[in-house]
């Protein structure tokens, strides 16, 4: 008998968009913050340089006026298909990954009619029926689980190519008068996913996702602005930010473990980790705990990748985004090698925590 040969789910192409309109920690000296119903009365440089000291965030990037979130989609959708090199009709599923639909500039309502990926599907002109287009809301971690959907559809021999979509337009859905407003930013990232038959390890290796709605479901809601005089009915993204930080820090690390442990590979056969720019600090305490449950004290060099200085919170679209720009040369330092391992992982509304283990 020859040796056995398992289906594999394998990226072949990854494709992003960026929005070029830069927002500096400026574009705020002239925001009025509200906390608990009462204007903020320190020095709004104060406030600014403060929140970059604890994100690590200086710029973020807004959409173009007359873009949605599924027309930064299909771009990146477009750039995915031709990197991958392959025909678009020959895509069995595209998952859109997003929490908000599309929203348009000062609208601040959300169209989901028809699901995006469906808009997207229409965009790019693929007639092919057999290529099922839905969405998938899951918080920030939607990428991350709309790659773990695919490998199931790949896995079960349902689908040959599956592309997973992560776009959003935060900067549509937040309120100018909360400080978090400047942690959120837009963007769009698709990735193809391919099987490939192989006698050893490739692509998805493992993976673990957990839920924790019961006692922190409601660190990421829809509520009303901070602003008091606002009566206008307008529901804008809230976070218990110090609330959200502590659980991720606590509970992500545990996570991540579980999908290396069932990998059954060492951590330090990890080569690099694209983990989801939500807030600086807040990663490199995730990354130190991690390593920590493996007795070891020290993160190496050169490990995790990271946009959010620049790019700020794009939501599901800043892990398959990283991921573009490390694929293509596009991050000092940072390199994707044939046989390497990585881990991806998010966290975010739900509350939802899941990460994969991939082998190049």
């Amino acid at each position: 008998m020859g040796e056995k040969r398992n289906i594999h789910s394998v990226i072949i192409g990854t494709g992003s968009y960026i929005p070029e309109n830069i927002i500096s920690g400026d574009a705020f000296l002239n925001s009025t913050f509200y906390d608990n119903g009462v204007a903020l009365d320190k020095d709004i440089r104060e406030i600014i340089n403060k929140f970059t000291e604890i994100t690590e965030i200086k710029e973020r990037r807004y959409i173009d006026d007359h873009l949605s979130s599924s027309d930064m989609a299909a771009i990146a959708a477009q750039r995915a298909v031709d990197h991958a090199g392959i025909d678009k009709e020959s895509l069995d599923h595209i998952i859109f990954c997003h929490n908000f639909g599309d929203v348009k500039l000062g609208s601040n309502r959300m169209d989901i009619l028809p699901a995006l990926a469906a808009k997207v599907k229409q965009m790019l002109q693929i007639e092919n029926p057999d290529c099922v287009a839905y969405d998938l809301i899951f918080g920030c971690p939607g990428w991350v689980q709309g790659a773990i959907q695919a490998n199931y559809l790949i896995q079960s021999g349902d689908a040959s190519r599956v592309m997973v979509i992560g776009a959003e337009t935060l900067s549509r859905i937040t309120d100018a008068h909360d400080r978090d407003t400047m942690i959120f930013s837009d963007g769009a990232a698709a990735v193809i996913f391919e099987a490939k038959s192989s006698a050893e390890d490739l692509g998805i290796i493992a993976h673990k996702t957990q839920t924790y709605a019961v006692n922190f479901g409601s660190l990421l809601t829809m509520g009303k602005s901070n602003n008091p005089a606002e009566t206008n009915g307008n529901m804008y993204l809230k976070m218990n930010g110090r609330k959200l930080y502590e659980f991720a820090v606590t509970n992500v690390p545990q996570v991540v473990k579980k999908a290396i442990d069932k990998a059954e590979i060492d951590i330090k056969d990890i080569k690099i980790v694209f983990i989801h720019q939500a807030n600086g600090k807040m990663d490199h305490a995730i990354m130190k705990r991690l390593f920590k449950l493996y007795d070891i004290d020290t993160v190496p060099d050169n490990l995790v990748p990271m946009s959010i200085c620049w790019l700020g919170n794009s939501s599901v679209a800043t892990v398959p985004t990283l991921l573009d720009l490390v694929w293509k040369g596009n991050v000092n330092g940072y390199q994707i090698n044939k046989g390497d391992y990585a881990v991806f992982a998010s966290v975010g509304a739900g509350m939802h925590i899941n990460a994969f283990v991939y082998r190049f």
